[in-house]
């Protein structure tokens, strides 16, 4: 009988726990938890796979010296990255850039319905209303991307042969070399010249993740930096950005629209200004949904399970004082 434990808990068929359960072979029991049990059934785990939405008392899995890996079943970690999990041995890995296509179509979605002014034109279908709006154009604009790892990368491709020139910024600049040489990127600055990006871009568009560093990284110094007019897309966390600030600047003109997927906090209040203004698309958080989600994310999972019990680095293994994984960690993009 397996010694050991894999605890799960997201959305899993029997047929697709059925494929953990070959993937580990003998080696471990796995366990199908949910929302209402895995605050309890954690502690039996040796490896956590999913997301717990409910309260769980980490310093007590620590403690309990039994877990050795989370896999997060998101991209975001502070679900379980705190800080006796960051002080322990355990290690983690998420879901970073894997649904980078997904993100990118909701990036679109935003984008283009605040160029085309659906807002407006759906409000006047309900109205009946056949009136000629003035619209905007995606043609010629620049593009700011903040966050080049796998959302930003695609990001940068779909929009590409559809824009004037696209400046983005990381933290590790190395790593965009190729997407710079190759013509996807026109400019790569590193994250703390996210300033000397601003007054040249005609849409922003965040892709940042959420860390101590990004924590309310987006003010009003940075919209006051932005040309008059510009265009703001938050795909990446909501608490990245100053809701705030960024709702003084959409009230005052100063951004010409928002789209949102991502807003803090979430989700959004029913009093929030946001809602009712003409120029922000809000979606709730589903830019990583898809049909394939659960697939994908068990397949990465079972990929890391081998890597686990071989010794070896995981997938998207998260440097857990960053937040995120470092470029050698990340998955490999094949678009």
């Amino acid at each position: 009988m397996p010694s050991d434990t894999i605890v799960t808990c997201f959305p899993l068929s029997e047929s697709d726990a059925d494929i953990i359960r070959a993937a580990a072979a003998d080696d471990f029991d796995v366990i199908v938890a949910n929302q209402e049990t895995i605050s309890k059934e954690i502690f039996k785990a040796d490896i956590f796979c999913g997301h717990a939405k409910v309260p769980v008392d980490w310093q007590h899995v620590v403690t309990n010296g039994k877990l050795k890996w989370i896999q997060s079943s998101a991209a975001g970690l502070d679900h379980c990255l705190v800080p006796p999990v960051i002080e322990s041995k355990i290690l983690v890995s998420g879901c970073s850039g894997l649904f980078a296509p997904q993100v990118g179509e909701q990036m679109m979605s935003l984008l283009m319905g605040l160029i085309r002014r659906s807002p407006v034109f759906f409000k006047a279908q309900q109205a009946k209303q056949f009136i000629r709006r003035p619209t905007d154009n995606l043609f010629g604009k620049t593009i700011g991307i903040a966050g080049l790892g796998g959302n930003g990368q695609r990001i940068a491709q779909i929009l590409r042969p559809m824009v004037n020139r696209i400046i983005a910024t990381d933290c590790f600049v190395d790593s965009g070399q190729e997407l710079l040489a190759n013509g996807v990127i026109d400019q790569l600055l590193p994250a703390t010249s996210l300033e000397e990006m601003l007054p040249e871009i005609d849409i922003f568009i965040i892709t940042l993740p959420l860390s101590s560093t990004n924590e309310n990284r987006i003010g009003k110094e940075q919209f006051d930096l932005l040309k008059p007019g510009a265009y703001v897309i938050n795909v990446g966390r909501g608490s990245v950005v100053e809701t705030q600030s960024m709702v003084d600047a959409l009230s005052s003109g100063r951004l010409g629209g928002a789209g949102i997927d991502v807003v803090d906090p979430e989700p959004l209040p029913a009093s929030s200004p946001l809602w009712e203004m003409d120029n922000v698309i809000i979606s709730p958080h589903v830019g990583a949904q898809s049909p394939l989600r659960i697939p994908v994310t068990i397949d990465i999972f079972c990929k890391n399970i081998s890597r686990f019990l071989a010794g070896q680095s995981l997938l998207n293994q998260v440097d857990k004082t960053l937040g995120f994984p470092l470029p050698e960690h990340r998955i490999p993009f094949k678009w």
